[in-house]
Protein backbone atom coordinates (compact mmCIF):
# COMPACT_ATOMS: atom_id res chain seq x y z
CA UNK A 1 0.00 0.00 0.00
CA UNK A 2 1.75 3.73 -1.06
CA UNK A 3 1.53 5.93 1.57
CA UNK A 4 0.10 9.16 0.51
CA UNK A 5 3.78 11.77 1.52
CA UNK A 6 1.87 13.82 3.97
CA UNK A 7 0.34 11.51 5.94
CA UNK A 8 2.32 9.98 8.82
CA UNK A 9 2.27 6.41 9.96
CA UNK A 10 2.09 7.31 13.46
CA UNK A 11 -0.08 9.43 15.30
CA UNK A 12 -0.52 10.13 18.94
CA UNK A 13 -4.32 11.44 17.93
CA UNK A 14 -6.67 10.29 15.07
CA UNK A 15 -9.64 12.94 14.71
CA UNK A 16 -11.99 11.99 12.42
CA UNK A 17 -14.70 14.80 11.62
CA UNK A 18 -13.48 17.88 10.22
CA UNK A 19 -16.55 19.96 11.46
CA UNK A 20 -15.70 22.94 14.01
CA UNK A 21 -15.69 20.46 17.24
CA UNK A 22 -13.02 18.45 14.79
CA UNK A 23 -10.75 20.91 13.94
CA UNK A 24 -11.25 22.72 17.26
CA UNK A 25 -9.99 19.16 18.90
CA UNK A 26 -7.00 19.29 16.12
CA UNK A 27 -6.05 22.55 16.81
CA UNK A 28 -5.77 22.45 21.15
CA UNK A 29 -4.24 19.42 20.46
CA UNK A 30 -1.44 20.27 18.71
CA UNK A 31 -0.72 23.14 20.90
CA UNK A 32 -0.12 20.76 23.49
CA UNK A 33 2.65 18.85 21.88
CA UNK A 34 0.59 16.00 20.52
CA UNK A 35 1.00 14.50 16.84
CA UNK A 36 -2.54 14.60 15.03
CA UNK A 37 -4.23 13.95 12.16
CA UNK A 38 -7.41 14.78 11.14
CA UNK A 39 -9.14 13.24 7.90
CA UNK A 40 -13.18 14.64 6.74
CA UNK A 41 -14.51 12.36 3.98
CA UNK A 42 -15.76 15.39 2.62
CA UNK A 43 -14.52 19.07 2.74
CA UNK A 44 -14.11 21.06 6.11
CA UNK A 45 -17.00 22.16 7.51
CA UNK A 46 -18.89 20.81 4.89
CA UNK A 47 -22.30 19.39 6.64
CA UNK A 48 -23.54 20.86 9.81
CA UNK A 49 -20.81 23.44 10.62
CA UNK A 50 -21.15 25.41 7.47
CA UNK A 51 -25.05 25.40 8.24
CA UNK A 52 -25.37 26.76 11.17
CA UNK A 53 -27.42 29.93 12.00
CA UNK A 54 -24.33 31.67 12.08
CA UNK A 55 -24.48 33.04 15.97
CA UNK A 56 -22.17 32.83 18.51
CA UNK A 57 -24.69 33.23 21.06
CA UNK A 58 -25.75 32.24 24.80
CA UNK A 59 -28.79 31.07 23.54
CA UNK A 60 -31.17 33.34 24.93
CA UNK A 61 -34.41 31.03 24.62
CA UNK A 62 -32.12 27.88 26.76
CA UNK A 63 -32.99 29.92 29.80
CA UNK A 64 -37.09 28.82 29.47
CA UNK A 65 -35.37 25.09 29.49
CA UNK A 66 -33.07 26.00 32.64
CA UNK A 67 -29.56 25.16 30.80
CA UNK A 68 -28.05 28.06 33.15
CA UNK A 69 -24.64 26.26 32.60
CA UNK A 70 -24.80 25.95 28.92
CA UNK A 71 -26.44 29.66 28.38
CA UNK A 72 -23.18 31.05 30.99
CA UNK A 73 -20.39 28.87 29.29
CA UNK A 74 -21.49 29.87 25.98
CA UNK A 75 -21.38 33.65 27.03
CA UNK A 76 -17.83 33.72 28.51
CA UNK A 77 -16.70 31.61 24.98
CA UNK A 78 -18.61 34.79 23.24
CA UNK A 79 -16.41 36.61 24.56
CA UNK A 80 -12.94 34.34 23.67
CA UNK A 81 -14.16 34.30 20.55
CA UNK A 82 -14.39 38.04 20.14
CA UNK A 83 -10.94 38.56 20.64
CA UNK A 84 -9.67 35.71 19.07
CA UNK A 85 -11.14 36.08 16.16
CA UNK A 86 -12.49 39.81 15.15
CA UNK A 87 -12.42 39.55 11.72
CA UNK A 88 -14.83 36.75 11.33
CA UNK A 89 -16.76 37.32 14.47
CA UNK A 90 -18.96 40.02 14.76
CA UNK A 91 -20.80 41.95 17.64
CA UNK A 92 -24.18 42.19 16.59
CA UNK A 93 -27.57 44.04 18.32
CA UNK A 94 -30.74 41.77 19.01
CA UNK A 95 -34.48 42.96 18.62
CA UNK A 96 -37.38 41.48 19.79
CA UNK A 97 -40.42 43.31 18.99
CA UNK A 98 -42.86 42.69 21.93
CA UNK A 99 -45.71 40.33 20.47
CA UNK A 100 -48.01 40.19 24.19
CA UNK A 101 -49.95 36.91 23.34
CA UNK A 102 -47.02 35.52 23.37
CA UNK A 103 -44.49 35.99 26.07
CA UNK A 104 -45.61 38.99 28.23
CA UNK A 105 -43.10 41.39 28.75
CA UNK A 106 -41.90 41.25 32.19
CA UNK A 107 -40.72 37.45 31.02
CA UNK A 108 -39.03 38.57 28.61
CA UNK A 109 -37.51 41.50 30.88
CA UNK A 110 -36.15 39.43 33.45
CA UNK A 111 -35.06 37.01 30.91
CA UNK A 112 -32.63 39.60 29.63
CA UNK A 113 -31.06 40.55 32.98
CA UNK A 114 -30.66 37.16 34.29
CA UNK A 115 -28.83 37.10 30.50
CA UNK A 116 -26.71 40.10 31.06
CA UNK A 117 -25.92 38.64 34.49
CA UNK A 118 -25.31 35.10 33.22
CA UNK A 119 -22.58 36.85 30.45
CA UNK A 120 -20.01 38.78 32.83
CA UNK A 121 -20.07 41.47 30.17
CA UNK A 122 -16.44 43.07 29.25
CA UNK A 123 -17.03 44.35 26.00
CA UNK A 124 -20.97 44.36 24.69
CA UNK A 125 -23.78 46.40 25.67
CA UNK A 126 -26.36 45.61 27.71
CA UNK A 127 -30.17 44.74 27.11
CA UNK A 128 -32.84 47.67 27.32
CA UNK A 129 -36.44 47.80 26.10
CA UNK A 130 -36.89 50.15 23.34
CA UNK A 131 -39.89 51.90 21.84
CA UNK A 132 -39.50 50.75 18.03
CA UNK A 133 -41.58 53.17 16.39
CA UNK A 134 -39.22 55.93 17.71
CA UNK A 135 -36.05 53.95 17.31
CA UNK A 136 -33.97 52.74 14.02
CA UNK A 137 -34.84 49.53 15.72
CA UNK A 138 -38.31 49.65 14.18
CA UNK A 139 -36.97 49.98 10.43
CA UNK A 140 -38.88 47.80 8.37
CA UNK A 141 -41.40 46.29 10.68
CA UNK A 142 -45.06 46.52 10.61
CA UNK A 143 -46.76 49.83 12.34
CA UNK A 144 -48.39 47.92 14.62
CA UNK A 145 -45.46 46.91 16.63
CA UNK A 146 -44.67 49.70 18.82
CA UNK A 147 -42.36 47.81 21.90
CA UNK A 148 -39.32 46.07 21.47
CA UNK A 149 -36.37 44.49 23.54
CA UNK A 150 -32.94 44.69 22.38
CA UNK A 151 -29.40 42.88 23.31
CA UNK A 152 -26.19 41.84 22.25
CA UNK A 153 -24.48 38.33 20.92
CA UNK A 154 -22.51 37.97 17.80
CA UNK A 155 -22.43 36.63 14.54
CA UNK A 156 -19.90 34.42 12.96
CA UNK A 157 -18.46 33.14 9.52
CA UNK A 158 -19.15 29.46 10.16
CA UNK A 159 -17.21 28.04 7.23
CA UNK A 160 -14.59 30.24 7.79
CA UNK A 161 -14.17 29.68 11.16
CA UNK A 162 -13.79 25.93 10.85
CA UNK A 163 -10.92 26.87 8.36
CA UNK A 164 -9.37 29.11 10.46
CA UNK A 165 -8.80 26.68 13.45
CA UNK A 166 -7.52 23.73 11.01
CA UNK A 167 -5.17 26.19 9.73
CA UNK A 168 -4.33 26.86 13.37
CA UNK A 169 -3.89 23.31 14.17
CA UNK A 170 -1.84 22.60 10.73
CA UNK A 171 0.46 25.70 11.93
CA UNK A 172 1.24 23.63 14.64
CA UNK A 173 1.86 20.93 12.78
CA UNK A 174 -1.02 18.58 12.61
CA UNK A 175 -1.90 17.13 9.48
CA UNK A 176 -4.96 17.66 7.95
CA UNK A 177 -6.69 15.87 5.03
CA UNK A 178 -9.79 16.10 3.52
CA UNK A 179 -11.84 14.21 1.09
CA UNK A 180 -10.27 11.03 2.88
CA UNK A 181 -12.75 8.91 5.04
CA UNK A 182 -12.19 6.28 8.07
CA UNK A 183 -13.27 2.83 6.68
CA UNK A 184 -11.93 0.68 9.07
CA UNK A 185 -10.43 0.57 12.89
CA UNK A 186 -9.13 -1.78 15.19
CA UNK A 187 -7.40 -2.13 18.60
CA UNK A 188 -3.98 -4.14 18.12
CA UNK A 189 -1.24 -4.07 20.56
CA UNK A 190 -2.82 -1.28 22.79
CA UNK A 191 -3.22 1.07 19.68
CA UNK A 192 -5.03 1.80 17.10
CA UNK A 193 -4.54 0.36 13.20
CA UNK A 194 -6.94 2.64 11.24
CA UNK A 195 -7.74 2.37 7.07
CA UNK A 196 -8.14 5.56 5.01
CA UNK A 197 -9.10 5.89 1.97
CA UNK A 198 -9.13 8.64 -0.29
CA UNK A 199 -12.02 9.90 -2.69
CA UNK A 200 -9.21 8.89 -5.77
CA UNK A 201 -9.37 5.29 -3.81
CA UNK A 202 -5.99 5.14 -2.68
CA UNK A 203 -6.19 3.39 1.06
CA UNK A 204 -3.71 4.25 3.68
CA UNK A 205 -3.00 2.54 6.91
CA UNK A 206 -1.98 4.35 10.15
CA UNK A 207 -1.59 3.57 13.87
CA UNK A 208 -3.13 5.67 16.50
CA UNK A 209 -2.53 5.70 20.27
CA UNK A 210 -6.10 7.63 20.43
CA UNK A 211 -8.86 8.24 18.19
CA UNK A 212 -11.22 11.03 18.63
CA UNK A 213 -14.89 10.89 16.81
CA UNK A 214 -15.98 13.90 15.83
CA UNK A 215 -17.97 12.85 12.84
CA UNK A 216 -21.06 14.86 14.24
CA UNK A 217 -24.32 13.29 12.90
CA UNK A 218 -22.18 10.16 12.02
CA UNK A 219 -20.88 10.05 15.45
CA UNK A 220 -22.96 6.68 16.49
CA UNK A 221 -22.57 5.21 12.57
CA UNK A 222 -18.51 5.37 13.25
CA UNK A 223 -18.73 3.78 16.68
CA UNK A 224 -21.24 1.24 15.35
CA UNK A 225 -20.00 0.26 11.87
CA UNK A 226 -16.10 1.31 11.75
CA UNK A 227 -14.73 0.83 15.41
CA UNK A 228 -17.29 -1.59 16.49
CA UNK A 229 -17.69 0.03 19.75
CA UNK A 230 -21.60 -0.49 21.25
CA UNK A 231 -23.03 2.83 23.20
CA UNK A 232 -26.03 3.37 24.86
CA UNK A 233 -25.96 7.41 24.15
CA UNK A 234 -28.40 8.55 21.27
CA UNK A 235 -28.50 11.73 18.96
CA UNK A 236 -31.78 13.10 17.62
CA UNK A 237 -30.98 14.12 14.23
CA UNK A 238 -32.80 17.66 13.87
CA UNK A 239 -33.10 19.27 10.35
CA UNK A 240 -32.78 22.82 10.88
CA UNK A 241 -33.59 24.80 7.19
CA UNK A 242 -32.44 28.67 6.52
CA UNK A 243 -33.09 31.24 3.67
CA UNK A 244 -31.87 34.03 1.95
CA UNK A 245 -34.20 36.94 0.69
CA UNK A 246 -33.69 40.28 -0.67
CA UNK A 247 -33.10 42.60 2.22
CA UNK A 248 -36.30 43.66 4.20
CA UNK A 249 -34.91 46.31 6.59
CA UNK A 250 -32.02 48.69 6.95
CA UNK A 251 -29.68 48.62 9.23
CA UNK A 252 -26.77 46.01 10.73
CA UNK A 253 -28.72 44.82 13.85
CA UNK A 254 -31.25 41.21 13.58
CA UNK A 255 -34.14 41.02 14.78
CA UNK A 256 -35.16 37.42 17.05
CA UNK A 257 -39.06 36.79 16.15
CA UNK A 258 -41.20 34.72 18.62
CA UNK A 259 -43.29 32.26 16.53
CA UNK A 260 -46.54 31.16 17.80
CA UNK A 261 -45.35 27.96 17.89
CA UNK A 262 -43.61 28.69 21.10
CA UNK A 263 -39.66 28.87 18.97
CA UNK A 264 -38.11 31.36 17.85
CA UNK A 265 -36.62 32.68 14.41
CA UNK A 266 -33.50 35.10 13.18
CA UNK A 267 -33.69 37.23 10.93
CA UNK A 268 -30.75 39.46 10.31
CA UNK A 269 -28.26 41.37 7.35
CA UNK A 270 -26.56 39.11 5.42
CA UNK A 271 -24.13 39.69 2.24
CA UNK A 272 -25.20 43.52 2.17
CA UNK A 273 -27.96 43.13 -0.09
CA UNK A 274 -29.72 40.36 1.50
CA UNK A 275 -31.82 39.60 4.93
CA UNK A 276 -31.05 35.59 6.05
CA UNK A 277 -33.95 34.30 7.84
CA UNK A 278 -34.08 30.46 10.19
CA UNK A 279 -34.06 28.37 11.52
CA UNK A 280 -36.73 25.31 11.59
CA UNK A 281 -35.95 22.32 13.85
CA UNK A 282 -37.24 18.97 12.37
CA UNK A 283 -36.30 15.55 13.69
CA UNK A 284 -34.81 13.24 11.02
CA UNK A 285 -35.42 9.63 11.20
CA UNK A 286 -32.89 7.40 9.34
CA UNK A 287 -29.63 7.56 8.40
CA UNK A 288 -27.93 11.27 7.79
CA UNK A 289 -27.08 12.48 5.17
CA UNK A 290 -27.65 15.50 1.95
CA UNK A 291 -30.22 17.72 2.96
CA UNK A 292 -32.48 20.57 1.15
CA UNK A 293 -35.01 23.22 2.68
CA UNK A 294 -38.54 21.53 2.06
CA UNK A 295 -41.40 23.86 0.63
CA UNK A 296 -42.69 23.37 4.10
CA UNK A 297 -39.74 24.84 6.09
CA UNK A 298 -39.57 27.80 3.43
CA UNK A 299 -43.20 28.40 4.11
CA UNK A 300 -42.89 28.07 7.85
CA UNK A 301 -39.66 30.74 7.42
CA UNK A 302 -41.60 32.91 5.13
CA UNK A 303 -44.79 33.03 7.42
CA UNK A 304 -42.74 33.51 10.66
CA UNK A 305 -41.49 36.70 8.74
CA UNK A 306 -44.44 38.25 7.71
CA UNK A 307 -45.80 38.33 10.85
CA UNK A 308 -43.15 41.04 11.82
CA UNK A 309 -42.16 42.96 8.64
CA UNK A 310 -43.61 45.11 6.20
CA UNK A 311 -41.87 43.40 3.21
CA UNK A 312 -44.01 40.39 2.90
CA UNK A 313 -42.38 37.41 1.60
CA UNK A 314 -42.72 34.82 -0.53
CA UNK A 315 -41.48 31.16 -1.82
CA UNK A 316 -40.41 33.31 -5.06
CA UNK A 317 -38.46 35.48 -3.27
CA UNK A 318 -35.99 33.15 -2.12
CA UNK A 319 -32.37 33.33 -4.00
CA UNK A 320 -30.91 30.56 -2.01
CA UNK A 321 -31.26 28.34 1.47
CA UNK A 322 -29.25 25.87 3.01
CA UNK A 323 -30.15 23.15 4.95
CA UNK A 324 -28.02 20.97 7.75
CA UNK A 325 -28.17 18.18 10.14
CA UNK A 326 -27.94 19.06 14.06
CA UNK A 327 -26.30 16.24 15.98
CA UNK A 328 -28.01 16.86 19.30
CA UNK A 329 -27.62 14.39 22.06
CA UNK A 330 -30.81 13.07 23.46
CA UNK A 331 -32.11 13.87 26.05
CA UNK A 332 -35.31 12.49 26.43
CA UNK A 333 -37.12 15.56 24.74
CA UNK A 334 -40.12 14.88 22.20
CA UNK A 335 -39.41 18.55 21.08
CA UNK A 336 -36.77 19.09 18.98
CA UNK A 337 -36.65 22.41 19.52
CA UNK A 338 -36.08 21.62 23.64
CA UNK A 339 -33.36 19.23 22.97
CA UNK A 340 -30.73 20.01 24.92
CA UNK A 341 -27.60 22.07 23.09
CA UNK A 342 -24.90 20.97 25.51
CA UNK A 343 -22.79 18.55 25.13
CA UNK A 344 -21.39 14.85 26.25
CA UNK A 345 -18.31 13.23 25.84
CA UNK A 346 -17.56 9.46 25.83
CA UNK A 347 -14.42 7.72 26.70
CA UNK A 348 -14.33 4.14 25.75
CA UNK A 349 -11.41 2.57 26.49
CA UNK A 350 -8.95 1.99 30.20
CA UNK A 351 -5.70 3.43 30.37
CA UNK A 352 -4.54 -0.58 29.04
CA UNK A 353 -6.54 0.17 25.78
CA UNK A 354 -6.17 2.40 22.90
CA UNK A 355 -9.16 4.74 23.60
CA UNK A 356 -11.87 6.37 21.36
CA UNK A 357 -13.09 9.50 22.77
CA UNK A 358 -16.66 10.60 21.20
CA UNK A 359 -18.64 13.74 20.66
CA UNK A 360 -22.27 13.99 20.76
CA UNK A 361 -23.95 17.11 20.71
CA UNK A 362 -22.24 20.40 21.15
CA UNK A 363 -22.88 24.08 19.62
CA UNK A 364 -20.22 26.00 17.44
CA UNK A 365 -20.34 28.44 20.24
CA UNK A 366 -18.51 26.22 22.53
CA UNK A 367 -16.66 24.31 20.19
CA UNK A 368 -13.34 25.52 22.18
CA UNK A 369 -14.29 24.73 25.89
CA UNK A 370 -15.81 21.26 24.05
CA UNK A 371 -11.91 20.77 22.45
CA UNK A 372 -10.35 21.59 26.25
CA UNK A 373 -12.40 19.62 28.07
CA UNK A 374 -12.05 16.20 25.18
CA UNK A 375 -7.99 16.57 25.87
CA UNK A 376 -8.73 16.36 29.43
CA UNK A 377 -10.62 13.50 29.50
CA UNK A 378 -7.60 12.00 27.04
CA UNK A 379 -4.92 13.14 29.46
CA UNK A 380 -4.54 9.77 31.07
CA UNK A 381 -3.35 7.95 27.96
CA UNK A 382 -1.00 11.28 27.25
CA UNK A 383 1.35 11.89 30.56
CA UNK A 384 3.46 14.30 28.10
CA UNK A 385 0.20 16.83 27.20
CA UNK A 386 0.81 20.46 27.93
CA UNK A 387 -1.70 22.26 29.84
CA UNK A 388 -4.72 24.23 27.98
CA UNK A 389 -3.92 27.11 26.24
CA UNK A 390 -6.58 28.37 23.18
CA UNK A 391 -8.27 30.54 25.59
CA UNK A 392 -6.25 33.74 25.29
CA UNK A 393 -4.68 33.00 21.76
CA UNK A 394 -5.86 34.25 18.33
CA UNK A 395 -6.81 32.13 15.38
CA UNK A 396 -5.09 32.73 12.46
CA UNK A 397 -5.97 36.30 11.13
CA UNK A 398 -7.57 37.45 14.44
CA UNK A 399 -4.40 39.42 15.78
CA UNK A 400 -4.92 42.11 14.72
CA UNK A 401 -2.08 43.81 16.41
CA UNK A 402 -4.26 45.76 19.14
CA UNK A 403 -6.51 47.59 17.06
CA UNK A 404 -9.79 47.08 16.21
CA UNK A 405 -11.23 45.08 12.96
CA UNK A 406 -12.54 48.55 11.91
CA UNK A 407 -9.15 50.13 12.42
CA UNK A 408 -7.68 47.40 10.63
CA UNK A 409 -9.85 47.40 8.03
CA UNK A 410 -10.50 50.88 7.56
CA UNK A 411 -7.13 52.08 8.29
CA UNK A 412 -4.55 49.88 8.57
CA UNK A 413 -5.22 47.88 5.53
CA UNK A 414 -6.19 50.87 3.36
CA UNK A 415 -2.97 52.46 4.61
CA UNK A 416 -0.67 49.44 3.17
CA UNK A 417 -2.86 48.72 -0.25
CA UNK A 418 -4.05 51.77 -1.60
CA UNK A 419 -4.91 50.62 -4.77
CA UNK A 420 -7.32 48.07 -3.77
CA UNK A 421 -10.59 49.29 -3.96
CA UNK A 422 -13.25 49.26 -0.80
CA UNK A 423 -15.70 46.62 -1.85
CA UNK A 424 -12.13 44.31 -2.33
CA UNK A 425 -10.62 45.49 0.78
CA UNK A 426 -13.69 45.02 3.16
CA UNK A 427 -14.08 41.78 1.83
CA UNK A 428 -10.43 40.39 1.96
CA UNK A 429 -10.68 41.99 5.54
CA UNK A 430 -13.76 40.04 5.92
CA UNK A 431 -12.72 36.75 5.46
CA UNK A 432 -8.60 36.60 6.38
CA UNK A 433 -7.73 39.34 8.66
CA UNK A 434 -4.47 40.06 8.95
CA UNK A 435 -3.91 37.16 6.90
CA UNK A 436 -4.91 38.95 3.73
CA UNK A 437 -1.73 40.30 3.31
CA UNK A 438 -0.42 36.78 2.85
CA UNK A 439 -3.17 36.04 0.35
CA UNK A 440 -1.83 39.32 -1.41
CA UNK A 441 1.89 39.01 -1.25
CA UNK A 442 3.83 41.08 -3.37
CA UNK A 443 0.45 42.25 -5.58
CA UNK A 444 1.16 45.77 -6.28
CA UNK A 445 -1.67 46.16 -8.26
CA UNK A 446 -5.32 44.80 -9.47
CA UNK A 447 -3.48 43.07 -12.25
CA UNK A 448 -1.64 41.73 -10.57
CA UNK A 449 -4.31 39.44 -8.44
CA UNK A 450 -5.30 37.00 -11.44
CA UNK A 451 -8.66 37.04 -13.38
CA UNK A 452 -11.40 38.57 -11.62
CA UNK A 453 -14.19 36.42 -11.33
CA UNK A 454 -16.45 38.85 -9.77
CA UNK A 455 -18.05 39.31 -6.52
CA UNK A 456 -14.61 40.78 -5.24
CA UNK A 457 -12.88 37.05 -6.15
CA UNK A 458 -9.79 37.03 -7.68
CA UNK A 459 -7.25 34.21 -9.01
CA UNK A 460 -4.72 34.92 -6.77
CA UNK A 461 -6.94 34.37 -3.50
CA UNK A 462 -8.51 31.25 -5.21
CA UNK A 463 -5.08 30.11 -5.31
CA UNK A 464 -4.78 31.07 -1.71
CA UNK A 465 -7.76 28.78 -0.61
CA UNK A 466 -6.48 26.09 -2.44
CA UNK A 467 -2.94 25.97 -1.54
CA UNK A 468 -3.52 27.04 2.23
CA UNK A 469 -7.34 26.37 3.25
CA UNK A 470 -7.96 23.23 1.48
CA UNK A 471 -10.38 23.82 -1.26
CA UNK A 472 -10.59 21.57 -3.99
CA UNK A 473 -14.04 22.30 -5.59
CA UNK A 474 -15.72 24.71 -7.03
CA UNK A 475 -18.15 24.78 -3.61
CA UNK A 476 -15.40 24.61 -1.58
CA UNK A 477 -14.74 28.37 -2.98
CA UNK A 478 -18.10 29.81 -3.75
CA UNK A 479 -20.30 28.64 -0.96
CA UNK A 480 -17.76 28.25 2.24
CA UNK A 481 -14.65 29.84 1.78
CA UNK A 482 -16.46 32.63 0.44
CA UNK A 483 -19.47 33.50 -0.36
CA UNK A 484 -19.19 34.77 -3.51
CA UNK A 485 -21.51 31.73 -5.33
CA UNK A 486 -24.61 34.30 -3.94
CA UNK A 487 -23.64 37.10 -6.47
CA UNK A 488 -22.55 35.85 -9.87
CA UNK A 489 -24.09 34.78 -12.50
CA UNK A 490 -23.94 30.81 -13.20
CA UNK A 491 -21.39 32.06 -16.02
CA UNK A 492 -19.17 33.32 -13.49
CA UNK A 493 -19.47 30.50 -11.43
CA UNK A 494 -18.86 27.89 -14.09
CA UNK A 495 -15.50 29.89 -14.54
CA UNK A 496 -14.12 29.73 -11.02
CA UNK A 497 -15.27 26.18 -11.40
CA UNK A 498 -12.95 25.74 -14.60
CA UNK A 499 -10.41 27.40 -12.63
CA UNK A 500 -10.46 25.41 -9.64
CA UNK A 501 -10.45 22.17 -12.00
CA UNK A 502 -7.62 23.35 -13.30
CA UNK A 503 -5.74 24.06 -10.06
CA UNK A 504 -6.43 21.96 -7.91
CA UNK A 505 -5.06 18.64 -9.02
Amino acid sequence: MERPPNIPHNVDLLIVGGGINGVGIARDAAGRGLKVLLCEKDDLGAATSSASSKLIHGGLRYLEQYEFRLVAEALAEREVLLKSAPHIVHPMRFVMPHVPELRPAWMIRVGLVLYDYLARRQTLPGSHGVRLTRSQYGAGLKPGLSKGFVYSDCWVDDARLVVANARAAADLGATIVTRTACISARRSGGRWRVTLRADDGTQTEIVAEALANAAGPWVKQLLAATLRQLTTFNLKLVKGSHIVVPRLYEGDHAFILQNDDRRVVFAYSYEQHYTLIGTTDIEVTGAPGPCAASPEEVNYLCRAANRYFARQVKESDVVWSFCGIRPLFDDGSANPSAITRDYVLRVDGDTTTAPVLSVFGGKITTYRKLAEHALAQLAPWFSQMKNAWTAGTPLPGGDLAGVSFNQFASVHFQRDFPWLPEPLRGALARRHGADAYKVLGNAMSLADLGEPFGADLYAREVDYLIEREWARTAEDVLWRRTKAGLHLTPSEQQAVARYVAQRAR
